[in-house]
């Protein structure tokens, strides 16, 4: 669900132990993302704050995340006036999606001072502000006058918090503060409750009115609303107690929601505990982000990939036109050498002529078009002409055709490498291969480079204890194959575009329960998505490499074939067991 006021209370409730911690570190993985490590109680702490559209957050995490080469402006301004800071507050304002971090810091005279991080999670407006003395040093987003006329966030600007809402903050909520907003309403009361309360999505003012009535769907007019009003009082009072938070998983086990504390609106066996909120949601955004700006990187290439793919094709149709003209070569052959056989029985200024086919063992006679305007050894000569030249066509359409084909295969295997994109080290050994092989101009600008840094394929623990390597583009196909052991098992789905899937046995015989494991990668992680793939596999010492073809292009010999379908639970199953 969304970061809502009443997930954000809980947080920055969690966080008070910050408190007197030391900002020692400060990154910026992404855009509109920062990572303040900061030293507490001991231990080294990593609090995210994250001002993306879809993955509003603000949490500690356990995630490692890679820094650009050069630090952007607005973390060398944070880290300027933050660095060497201790934390004085931290709060969450009005019950709202705001929360306010007080940083003592020196300044370069030596003195002493607050400045404030200001973070609002407000979907496509969440921002991250830094204030000195009541001005903006700096916004993550800049907010000009043309955007809003409402809330300008430029440096060296007056800071104004964003106004609050006319709601009651869960704090204030009494038996009659409440009883004031509801009384004289009609419709359902979880859209009453969270238009009156603030910082209730519509997800969390559902759970509070089912605790409150029992009920999931209930008008205003249906209920008794000073016991309602009494009841909510209590609850808000005690919300604080409420533990623990709990991540929400779907059938196949895919985590889909956090939780503050257990939902009574969703199953309870579905809810898994966590040690803290910041733990649920690690857990919860843990690849999702990644995937989610994984996708946004790449949403470019794939779609220049995808036009390449359809000019191809189009490419493909032509040359196999070219390819059945040019099967008419033979027929050209055998009307020229009819023709200079029989010139005698061509009548002068004939447009065709009947020749006896001396090549049919039925004797079956053959008509031959002329062109009037010529001789009948012009004739002749014009169809060994045309012979010549239909057999030159055939083998440029069958080179062309081969080289289409190829090129497709490598377009069809990048494109299939992009969705198994983890890192920016898988990515740029996409685009490395793209441009090596011609299909990718190099961006301006950017100096010819050797390979890029070496990507680190997917590791998986298999049944019977077995380690399963995924490689995750042609580049680490290419690497895990030629690096393996002559006993450890090969795998790849059939005839089509996949990884390479290598799993070391260490000397050991594979089970039957671990190859399935293996063939379950290898069918997930192809084009054919784990749907009935057939998966081929043999030892690593009958998989070679001709030399000169594409990268993570093999042959390989005494093989064998295994049906298998692999759904996401069985991956999910796999990883979770390394």
């Amino acid at each position: 669900m969304p970061l809502d006021g009443l997930t954000l209370s809980f947080v920055a409730r969690e966080l008070q132990f910050l408190l007197g911690g030391r900002i020692d570190r400060v990154t910026q993985p992404e855009k509109d993302m920062i990572v303040l490590l900061i030293r507490a109680e001991g231990k080294n702490c990593r609090l995210l704050i994250s001002a993306s559209p879809s993955m509003t957050r603000f949490h500690l995490t356990e995630q490692t995340y890679q820094n650009p080469p050069d630090a952007p402006m607005f973390c060398m301004l944070l880290r300027k006036y933050l660095l060497g800071g201790r934390i004085q507050n931290l709060e969450q304002l009005y019950g709202d999606r705001l929360i306010r971090l007080v940083i003592d810091n020196r300044d370069e005279l030596g003195e002493s001072g607050p400045r404030e991080l200001w973070f609002e999670a407000m979907g496509r407006h969440s921002n991250l502000t830094l204030v000195k003395d009541g001005r903006i040093i700096d916004a993550l987003r800049h907010v000009s006058p043309d955007m809003s006329r409402v809330r300008t966030l430029l440096p060296g600007l007056p800071f104004e918090a964003p106004p609050r809402q006319d709601k009651l903050a869960p704090n204030e909520v009494t038996n009659e503060a409440l009883w004031a907003r509801l009384h004289g309403q009609t419709g359902p009361l979880k859209k009453a409750l969270a238009a009156s309360v603030s910082g209730l999505s519509a997800v969390s003012a559902a759970e509070l009115t089912l605790r409150l009535t029992g009920l999931s769907e209930p008008r205003i007019e249906e209920i008794d609303l000073p016991v309602f009003c009494q009841k909510a009082e209590e609850l808000f009072a005690r919300l604080t107690a409420l533990s623990p938070a709990v991540v929400l998983t779907d059938d196949s086990g895919a985590r889909v929601d956090f939780f503050p504390f257990r939902y009574f609106s969703f199953p309870q066996e579905a809810q898994i505990p966590c040690a803290s909120l910041s733990d649920a949601m690690d857990r919860f955004y843990t690849g999702r982000d990644r995937l989610d700006r994984m996708q946004q990187k790449t949403a470019s290439l794939r779609k220049n990939l995808r036009n390449h793919i359809e000019r191809n094709e189009k490419k493909l149709l032509l040359q196999e036109d070219a390819l059945r003209d040019a099967a008419d070569a033979e027929r050209y052959r055998l009307r020229g050498e009819l023709l200079s056989a029989q010139l005698y029985k061509v009548p002068k200024g004939a447009n065709q002529v009947v020749l006896d086919n001396y090549y049919d063992e039925q004797g079956i006679s053959v008509t031959v078009a002329l062109d009037e305007s010529l001789s009948p050894a012009q004739n002749a000569q014009r169809y060994f002409k045309r012979y010549r030249k239909a057999i030159a066509a055939r083998k440029t359409a069958a080179e062309q055709k081969e080289k289409t084909l190829a090129e497709l295969r490598l377009l069809e295997e990048a494109l299939l490498d992009l969705e198994h994109c983890e890192t920016q080290e898988d990515l740029a050994e996409v685009r490395h291969t793209l441009e090596e092989a011609g299909i990718l101009k190099r961006e301006k600008g950017r100096a010819r480079v050797k390979r890029p840094a070496e990507g680190k394929p997917l590791s998986f623990q298999t049944a019977d204890g077995f380690t399963a390597l995924v490689g995750k583009n042609s580049a680490q196909n290419e690497r895990l194959t030629k690096s393996a052991a002559g006993d450890d098992v090969w795998l790849h789905a059939k005839d089509m575009p996949g990884s390479h899937v290598i799993v070391r046995t260490e000397g050991r015989p594979l089970t039957d329960a671990a190859l399935l494991d293996a063939a379950r990668l290898a069918a997930f992680y192809s084009k054919a998505r784990g749907v009935s793939v057939p998966v081929d596999y043999t030892l690593r010492k009958y998989v070679k490499k001709p030399a000169g073809t594409p990268l993570g292009f093999v042959t390989f010999v005494n093989n064998r074939t295994l049906l298998i379908d692999a759904t996401e639970a069985d991956v999910r199953r796999l990883q979770e067991s390394v």
